[in-house]
């Protein structure tokens, strides 16, 4: 299995749960992403109730796969501290798309659905989950057991043309 290029935007779920192990995993290869400087602006919420995900999913007119999920994955910019702050959105979306990697590799699916840099949709994410001012939530992860199990059907993203070959 290659989870990089079987990875997809998986938005409807099963009931079943996703493991104590599964979410640690996912957890521990989003931390494992590059970071600017080794700055490591992140923190999660691991959201598993279902109101509070309903509530999420009410963020954004793209964010229903939340309330759908059995979790929602919120990573947050931590923003105190940062030694290259310019480079915290980078760090955030690497650290995301490894859980996303992770998650395929691990059976599950999961769909990015985009928080930052809309201030409006991340405050009301902060606003749900109670976010202290030192976090700015960066986006939402839905996870959980695909309820369709198709594989990616589309043609590869990989394009020739865009390769600049400088030797």
């Amino acid at each position: 299995m290659d989870p990089i290029m079987e990875r997809r935007s998986v938005r409807t779920f099963t009931p079943e749960p996703v493991t104590q192990e599964e979410l640690r995993q996912l957890l521990a290869a989003a931390m494992a992403a590059p970071s600017a400087v080794n700055q490591q602006p992140w923190e999660f919420y691991v959201v598993q109730n279902a109101a509070m995900r309903e509530s999420l999913s009410r963020t954004s007119p793209y964010a229903g796969p939340a309330a759908k999920a059995p979790v929602c994955i919120v990573p947050c910019l931590r923003a105190q501290d940062l030694r290259a702050p310019e480079y915290a959105l980078v760090d955030l979306s690497a650290a995301t798309e490894n859980l996303l990697v992770k998650a395929c590799e691990l059976g599950l699916g999961g769909v990015w659905l985009g928080v930052a840099p809309n201030q409006e949709r991340s405050r009301a994410v902060a606003q749900v989950l109670g976010c202290p001012d030192t976090l700015a939530p960066f986006a939402l992860v839905a996870v959980g057991h695909p309820a369709d199990k198709r594989q990616p059907t589309g043609p590869s993203r990989f394009d020739e043309s865009r390769i600049r070959w400088v030797q």
